[in-house]
């Protein structure tokens, strides 16, 4: 799958404090990273001859909503519209689970309704990703 028509967003519940900020934005990264590996490029070696591992090829905005217009923007992902957007959130239900286990059987006891997005991350077409996410500020 070719990059150029494609686009990643993270967007954060901006009114969280920073460390929860930084633990959303990291948690989204890593799973959008895992079910896009075609948007992930090789390693690079430096001038000294040093690696680094390969990064994503495309720029990823950090933009920032209420946690209202996250829960919107969540709610019209599970439309048959944005079916082949790779979207992963992170919620409360999540954050307050320190083993997976306990996140499986914890969101599986509770209604998606109930669920408070602390953000959410998509990669798809441009023009879905901007139907969603393009009135939105950056993130500062």
């Amino acid at each position: 799958m070719e990059t150029e028509d494609r686009k990643c967003v993270i967007i954060l519940d901006g009114s969280l404090p920073v460390g929860i900020l930084a633990n959303t934005a990291a948690i989204l990264g890593i799973t959008l990273g895992s079910r896009i590996p075609e948007a992930v490029g090789p390693a690079v070696d430096d001038k000294s001859g040093n690696s680094h591992l390969g990064i994503i090829t495309i720029p990823v905005p950090v933009l920032k909503a209420s946690k209202e217009k996250i829960r919107e923007i969540r709610e019209k992902l599970f439309e048959l519209e944005f079916s082949d957007v790779v979207t992963v959130d992170f919620s409360d239900v999540a954050q307050s689970c320190n083993i997976y286990s306990d996140y499986i059987k914890k969101a599986a006891a509770v209604q998606e309704k109930d669920f408070i997005y602390f953000g959410v991350g998509m990669y798809g077409r441009k023009n879905l990703i901007n139907k969603l996410s393009g009135s939105l500020p950056l993130l500062r």
